[in-house]
């Protein structure tokens, strides 16, 4: 089994749900997050006084899959995140040992 978690814009997050319900997969968990990058944030403009915005609002997205399904919704994540802009973000993947669902107590594949 794998864990694909995802750090993407904020707007792209309803494509990137939508994708992955294609691929096949039914759960997901979202955080909300801030963050920088290689951009280090950026300044604006208020009032007249200038400020650094160092972290930049984000979505971070959790999924659990087994192996045979990973590369698709990889896939799918980065064709549905992708705008070809600086900040896209970036895609993490481990493997997981065992997952029990708390409910029934079943283990593995079953509790996905």
């Amino acid at each position: 089994m794998k864990k694909i978690e995802a750090v993407i814009k904020p707007f792209k997050l309803d494509e990137v749900k939508e994708a992955l319900h294609e691929v096949g997969l039914q759960g997901i968990t979202v955080v909300e997050a801030k963050g920088f990058g290689r951009q280090k944030g950026h300044t604006e403009l208020y009032r007249g006084a200038e400020y650094v915005v160092d972290f930049l609002p984000k979505v971070k997205l959790e999924v659990i899959c087994d192996d045979a399904l990973a590369e698709r919704a990889i896939e799918a994540i980065m064709n549905a995140a992708r705008t070809g802009r600086i900040g896209d973000g970036k895609i993490f993947v481990s493997n997981i040992e065992e997952v029990i669902r708390i409910r029934t107590g079943e283990r593995g594949e079953n509790a996905i």
